[in-house]
């Protein structure tokens, strides 16, 4: 069973059955796990969907059930790469001071909001959906979903005569272009760092370890 937020107003969706919306907090999951006989748990949410993560791994631990993270590996500094790295949103906000006007934002349609009082600053807004939040002053709003190739954001790098880059370091190859992009521009960067797994929580970084996870969970069930 796949279950996704409902974030995303026309997803891709995996094979099988799946269940679109919240739980209702840990409560909720807590509930819907154990009604579901749910024998284990894999987390493979947005790097950013912290709290998700810490129900789930609430959740799981007080049903005694097995649980796991995926989290495919964040993107590396490389040589050439001019990134400022910040922990949350509002830094990356207050790291704008530092640089000129235009302003790449890819950040999803969430948390946009902070950026709302950043008035000497010109957004190019990059969104799968609409941002519902309050937005920036000056803005430009651009819906499409990666992946994107390392031309198409020169081009638009190039287009908007963007100053600097603000991203999440979600990690993967569907949206890396735009650090390739950056780094050849010398393009400065803003990177959010990720939030922390739960404490204790078991994770591994590709498909295929969740499947060898979830095989050797199975195998010590039966036993």
């Amino acid at each position: 069973m796949s279950s996704l937020a409902g974030r995303v107003a026309h997803p891709r969706l995996p094979v099988g059955p799946v269940r679109i919306g919240g739980f209702g907090g840990v409560e909720g999951l807590r509930t819907w796990l154990r009604e579901n006989a749910i024998d284990a748990v894999v987390d493979a949410t947005h790097p950013f969907a912290a709290q998700v993560s810490a129900h789930a791994a609430t959740a799981a631990a007080d049903l005694g059930i097995p649980a796991v993270h995926l989290r495919r590996p964040e993107w590396v500094q490389r040589p050439g790469d001019l990134w400022t790295r910040v922990p949350d949103l509002a830094a990356a906000a207050e790291a704008l001071a530092a640089h000129d006007e235009q302003v790449l934002l890819t950040i999803g349609r969430q948390g946009v909001g902070v950026f709302a009082g950043c008035d000497r600053h010109r957004f190019v807004i990059r969104a799968i959906d609409a941002p519902t939040a309050p937005l920036p002053s000056r803005y430009e709003l651009l819906l499409a979903r990666g992946p994107f190739t390392f031309d198409d954001e020169l081009v638009l790098m190039s287009r908007h005569r963007i100053d600097v880059l603000v991203t999440k370091n979600s990690g993967g190859e569907q949206t890396e272009a735009k650090i390739f992009a950056a780094r050849t521009a010398g393009l400065p960067v803003v990177m959010i760092d990720r939030p922390p797994l739960p404490v204790d929580a078991v994770a591994v970084e590709e498909v295929d370890a969740a499947l060898a996870w979830l095989h050797d969970a199975a195998a010590h069930r039966v036993r």
